[in-house]
């Protein structure tokens, strides 16, 4: 209970960090001509998966926030690689993974890219059964706002929510769970891509505590576990979850930072503390993960 508390507070951040400054951004209408706000609804019903574990924005945005802006797209899913992905297992998780590729370059403001990844997006949410969601008309509202960039990062928002409520519409729970893994093992492999070991840093900090939003999604996973697909996600979460329980506690109020030790504390009450150590085990393990839904030939 304390760790899903803890989630529906992270999440809700995200989601306000995401619109910032979207009540008043200014876009061409659909059709042309005039502009319009974009809106969102934050009276709309949010799924109880996502107070558990975060879309994939949430990480971005924070990234951006404490990172400043970033242009490189070279650890990014190529969009050439969806052609390899032939089973059902591979298409929910890099449709996962190339929503979070679409939102990294909507929230960084590479708006030429953001159009090939919707691209992408759409052509694979029509083979996993979400291209009710994708509507053409989407499409045209990225192009219409290619240059503004937080206006992009809300309709990419919208693509994710709206796949993620088609698929518990129809029931698809093992489709589900691996889309949510895909979309967060991405957003993690980006920050780690972004993020060098530097004590201190809320980046890092950010990272450490993905323990806990890990803890929470095997614990989805573990819902939907008596598909073989999910089964075998769901172990290879649980050996990234191995390298995050190198982590270790301590008392918040025994100091910020343990210098002998190059330890970054982690939140209030008891710390998690990252050593340099203990990230290059979880960044190595993350991209070994990544590599393998995705590298595929």
């Amino acid at each position: 209970m304390k760790k899903l508390n803890y989630f529906i507070a992270l999440t809700l951040t995200g989601i306000a960090l995401t619109s910032c400054g979207d009540k008043d951004a200014k876009t061409d209408d659909i059709d042309g001509g005039d502009s319009a706000k974009v809106e969102t609804n934050i009276n709309t019903p949010v799924s109880e998966t996502f107070f558990q574990v975060p879309s994939p924005g949430e990480m971005l945005t924070f990234i951006k926030m404490v990172g400043g802006k970033q242009k490189n797209i070279s650890f990014l899913n190529p969009p050439d690689n969806q052609k390899n992905y032939n089973d059902s297992k591979l298409k929910a998780l890099n449709f996962g993974i190339y929503s979070c590729d679409l939102s990294y370059c909507s929230i960084f403001e590479i708006g030429s890219e953001a159009l090939k990844y919707f691209k992408t997006v759409k052509t694979m949410g029509d083979q996993i059964g979400v291209s009710t969601a994708i509507n053409p008309e989407i499409l045209k509202r990225l192009e219409s706002n290619i240059g503004t960039p937080d206006s992009l990062a809300v309709i990419t928002d919208d693509v994710y929510f709206s796949s993620f409520e088609a698929l518990e519409d129809s029931k698809q729970g093992p489709t589900l769970a691996c889309v949510v893994a895909g979309g967060w093992l991405e957003s993690l492999f980006i920050a780690t891509q972004l993020a060098k070991f530097e004590a201190n840093s809320p980046v890092i900090e950010r990272l450490a505590d993905q323990k806990y939003t890990l803890e929470n999604l095997i614990e989805f996973l573990k819902k939907h576990e008596s598909d073989p697909n999910v089964a075998s996600v769901k172990t290879d979460f649980e050996g990234l979850l191995a390298e995050y329980n190198k982590l270790t506690e301590k008392d918040a109020t025994s100091g910020k930072n343990d210098k002998e030790s190059k330890a970054t504390l982690i939140g209030g009450g008891r710390q998690l503390v990252m050593t340099e150590d203990v990230y290059k085990a979880i960044v190595a393990k993350v991209k070994s993960l990544r590599n393998s839904y995705t590298l595929i030939k």
